[in-house]
């Protein structure tokens, strides 16, 4: 729940943010960007650092960073002080992975599974429900309001830890690979920064294309880092599988199409109606937008509970996206109204709602235990950096749309960057349908327990846990 109240500190703050600070939109779209990439690099870092003996001190420091971070944003320092502190915020992305290993080890296998589809379903649905709750501390308290309540949450949530966490689990701790962090966050960096800037430097720049190959290097080093090293960051060698790789594809492009979709809302209803659309809507009401959404995810947990007792939940991947994208079409064709805002807000909280129950059970059913942080924390990367992306993308394409001297953006924007998205989902629903079509058709015999998949190979190694809500049943592919 703290995850889900640090990101709603993002979207519907940022007109508030620009004004207060007197920086320009695409300035003030990076204090939620920041959070999202630190997210991305911190994410695997700590899991890494959570599959060995030193899980509970890496969960409790960065609790504590969240603190620390929420303060510092809180203090009226100045722009740059809130973009510190909403980076050190984005630590606390890490914890969700770290919470479902922890999850995982300390229940028994019956229970394991629907805790670790509710945590990530927590994440999801709690951000709809924190936008409104920080929406009214903002309109009412002024902008650092929110964040002095996420400092309350993050001390709350730091003395539960105290008290609840059991012991790390005695697992051989191994050398932390700082190589492949710092290859990680400098290219995704220099790529998001990259984005920002080309409507500043101009697209075929020469700084802009030299920034843009740099990084892109940086990342194709650490991909093969990755593979050389014995005890990486992340083990890229896991998204081999076709599960889990339809999994992390669709974190990933699925993740930018989410943040353009609500970066763009959350823009569009507060615009005034003097520009000829948008709603002039307060923060409180822009908050209350995105109240459907978690009404969405939380309906969607439901859903995927009950279909999964007769249908593989890898089939129901292809599903979500394709929720996803008659949400955003909603968008693009009809926002005249405040009521079609929030069916388009409560139909994209279906769609994600399904695909984040599914990604978790999926991938833990595919790897071994000790790398289950790991692999959760792959797919987080991923899904953060598509987060990250999203935002950028949505800053950028709005200022291409900016007449010279205007504040605002023209309305085909909004229509621009809803095709964008569209087109984002169709390629995601496309490339995971592939990938399973080809699972299920190719040599590999796979067994499906309880919805989740994994080789027949691994199918002695013990029992998967069985379905939330439903009784346990096997059923056997080719």
């Amino acid at each position: 729940m703290l995850v889900a109240i640090v990101s709603s500190l993002g979207a519907p703050l940022i007109p508030t943010i620009a004004a207060v600070n007197h920086v320009s939109m695409s300035s003030a779209q990076w204090s939620l960007t920041v959070t999202m990439l630190v997210g991305a690099v911190a994410t695997p870092t700590m899991g890494r650092l959570g599959d060995g003996p030193h899980r509970r001190k890496v969960i409790l420091t960065g609790l504590a960073a969240v603190l620390v971070g929420s303060v510092l944003a809180a203090l009226p320092l100045g722009f740059g002080a809130l973009i510190a502190g909403r980076a050190l915020q984005g630590l606390g992305i890490g914890l969700t992975p770290l919470a479902m290993a922890t999850a995982r080890d300390a229940l028994p296998p019956e229970r394991s599974r629907s805790a670790v589809a509710t945590l990530s379903l927590t994440a999801a649905a709690g951000i709809g429900l924190g936008y409104p709750v920080t929406g009214l501390l903002a309109e009412y308290f002024g902008l650092y309001a929110g964040f002095w309540f996420a400092a309350i949450a993050a001390a709350v949530a730091l003395a539960a830890a105290i008290v609840v966490l059991p012991p790390s689990p005695q697992r051989p701790a191994h050398r932390l690979d700082v190589l492949g962090a710092a290859l990680l966050a400098g290219g995704m960096a220099g790529l998001l920064f990259a984005l920002t800037q080309g409507g500043h430097w101009g697209w075929s720049s020469a700084r802009l294309l030299v920034l843009a190959v740099v990084s892109v290097l940086l990342l194709v080093w650490w991909v093969a880092h990755e593979l050389r090293t014995p005890h990486p960051l992340v083990d890229v060698r896991l998204v081999r599988d076709r599960v889990v790789l339809a999994a992390n594809l669709t974190a990933v492009v699925g993740g930018v199409a989410m943040y353009l979709l609500m970066s763009l809302v959350t823009r569009f209803v507060q615009t005034p109606t003097s520009a000829g659309y948008g709603f002039g809507a307060s923060v409180v009401v822009t908050g209350l937008v995105l109240v459907p959404f978690s009404a969405g995810s939380l309906l969607a947990g439901r859903l995927v509970r009950v279909l999964s007792r007769t249908v593989p939940l890898a089939l129901l991947l292809p599903l979500g996206c394709l929720i996803s994208l008659v949400a955003v079409l909603s968008f693009v064709f009809a926002r005249h109204s405040l009521w079609q805002v929030f069916v388009t807000m409560a139909l994209a909280g279906l769609g994600i709602g399904i695909t984040v129950s599914v990604m978790p059970a999926l991938i833990v059913g595919a790897v071994p235990a000790q790398e289950t942080g790991s692999a959760m924390s792959f797919n987080h990367v991923v899904k953060y950096i598509g987060y990250s992306t999203g935002s950028a993308l949505s800053a950028v394409v709005l200022q291409a749309h900016t007449a010279a001297g205007e504040a605002l953006p023209s309305n085909d924007g909004y229509r621009s960057a809803g095709l964008l998205a569209c087109a984002v989902w169709v390629a995601t629903a496309a490339l995971v349908s592939y990938l399973l079509i080809r699972s299920r058709r190719g040599g590999t015999r796979t067994v499906l327990t309880a919805g989740t998949q994994k080789p027949a190979e691994q199918a002695d190694a013990g029992p998967l846990p069985p379905q939330a809500g439903g009784p346990r049943h096997t059923s056997v592919d080719r």
